[in-house]
């Protein structure tokens, strides 16, 4: 990514935020400062900031952070537009934000502020939620994005055709798990996109499994692996369900094949215009028909990006067409509780005349 793309981004920006009728926008969801900026995808916790952008309707954007970042914003932005605030954020934005509007309108990321923190930042300023403008445009991913995502996504099922060494009789969840995040990191990625379930038998009918004792592996079981890395600030999410043995039982078998089924005619539909509800629909309707969709109890996918779970959806609730660029994730999956269950995940873009699957 260059300074170009990171300017083209944030007057696409500027397009959404006059029809919104913001003279400004406070931008501090981290995936969000990075996608407009490429400063910090991360802040340090969940309690503590690296800064903002001030995304302004003239064309003059700030750079808003603490003493820590000081040099690294100079080396990504005009140093005259970079403000450090010494003390509470809050305070010092709306010092800031009174000089640049004066009586106008500006737009905050309510969603990712705290109520506190609005109160603080608010007296004198006329401020306005204004979620999801930039999470519209990442929605829609560049050539050069897509190309990041296809090479993370492709360590990705490096990694997974290496697994079932490393998922045999005697190993254990929490050993698998880390043997992943070691392979990745081992292998040119930065770090986990979340941290990987892995999870056998009875387990695997909880779609977002952690264990407190991690089981040990068995002759003869199930195992259930969600996983993805994050290369080249670029997440993948992939999960496959495995049966360690000889002898995969008939229940078992029959699972895997209504989910692998259900992807690939969910697959078959994808291509602009349909919705993710209508997606996620086709496998719902085709687990009715085996009599299994009580079974199947989440959303069909999501998209990934910087972020591991973004827009667009595959959800009942999804009724936004699919567009050209967009990243989802297709995976149904079926969870009987006391026994397990299996989940079965590609990743997609959709493109002109259909999708292509990574």
């Amino acid at each position: 990514m260059n300074k170009e793309t990171f300017e083209a981004r944030r007057d696409r920006l500027r397009r959404l935020m006059h029809e919104e009728g913001l003279d400004a926008l406070i931008v501090s969801q981290p995936a969000n400062r990075f996608y407009l900026s490429g400063f910090e995808l991360h802040d340090c916790q969940c309690n503590e900031s690296s800064g903002c952008l001030i995304i302004m309707k003239d064309g003059r954007d700030w750079l808003c952070t603490d003493s820590r970042y000081e040099e690294a914003a100079a080396n990504l932005w005009e140093r005259e537009r970079v403000f450090i605030y010494r003390g509470a954020s809050s305070e010092a934005l709306n010092g800031l934000l009174k000089n640049l509007c004066g009586t106008g309108t500006v737009g905050m990321e309510a969603e990712h502020l705290s109520w506190n923190y609005v109160q603080r930042l608010e007296p004198g300023l006329s401020l306005k939620a204004a979620d999801g403008l930039v999470e519209r445009l990442r929605e829609v991913k560049d050539e050069e994005e897509i190309r990041l995502i296809a090479e993370s996504v492709a360590l990705n099922h490096r990694m997974l055709e290496w697994l079932p060494s490393v998922l045999v009789p005697g190993q254990d969840e929490a050993g698998a798990a880390w043997a992943i995040e070691k392979y990745y990191r081992e292998h040119g990625a930065s770090e986990l996109s979340f941290p990987s379930i892995v999870a056998m038998n009875a387990n695997a009918a909880l779609p977002h499994y952690a264990p407190d004792a991690p089981a040990v592996f068995t002759d003869d079981c199930m195992v259930l692996v969600d996983e993805g890395c994050r290369l080249n600030r670029y997440c993948s999410d992939q999960t496959r369900t495995y049966w360690i043995g000889n002898n995969p039982s008939p229940r078992f078998t029959e699972m895997l094949n209504r989910v692998q089924e259900a992807q690939r005619r969910a697959i078959a539909a994808l291509r602009p215009g349909i919705t993710g509800r209508e997606v996620h629909q086709i496998a719902v309707d085709y687990f009715a028909s085996c009599g299994m969709d009580k079974y199947f109890t989440h959303s069909l996918g999501h998209g990934v990006g910087l972020e591991t779970h973004e827009g667009p959806r595959l959800s009942p609730t999804s009724i936004r067409p699919l567009q050209p660029g967009m990243i989802v994730t297709i995976e149904p999956g079926l969870y009987f509780p006391g026994w397990g269950g299996a989940r079965w995940e590609y990743m997609a873009v959709i493109t002109e005349d259909g999708c292509r699957v990574f």
